[in-house]
């Protein structure tokens, strides 16, 4: 049974429609586009520590609208995660395109998305960073519920 009129703490179960726009007030983001509400536990890693904050001491039917900067949402862009590959590592059926997103199987067998940022010659450049590192984010919320 979901207690409805709990307060989101550490642990809790919530239901929530949420928005994250940049800071141009474009959309990156938003469970309402399908009409499918995420589900989440506070603390799972699902959320990062910014956004998990933000949450804590609403209920449901709360509706809140935050600003987080870079270092609170999505962190800044790492130059570590920028790797030039081999334009022979694509394959005719998926050339490399500016501007495309592509996810690399790991050694450890998970997948990581990657946007390709420029292809020259024989180089093409893969940008690992969270595609809204270095962003200012707009994280409207509407908690659903709470158990």
């Amino acid at each position: 049974m979901s207690d409805s009129s709990g307060v989101i703490t550490d642990n809790s179960e919530v239901v929530l429609h949420f928005d994250l726009k940049l800071s141009d007030g474009s959309a990156a983001d938003s469970t309402r586009v399908n009409n499918k509400p995420a589900k989440l536990v506070i603390g799972d890693g699902n959320l990062t520590p910014g956004f998990e904050s933000c949450l804590l001491g609403l209920a449901a039917g709360d509706k809140k609208s935050f600003t987080l900067e870079p270092q609170d949402a999505f962190g800044f862009p790492n130059p570590d995660n920028i790797y030039h590959l081999d334009r022979s590592k694509f394959s005719g059926e998926t050339p490399a395109e500016e501007g495309m997103i592509m996810t690399f199987s790991q050694p450890d067998g998970s997948e990581l998305p990657g946007i390709v940022r420029s292809v020259a010659g024989a180089s093409v450049t893969v940008d690992f960073n969270h595609p809204l590192a270095g962003q200012t984010i707009t994280f409207d919320v509407e908690i659903i519920s709470v158990a």
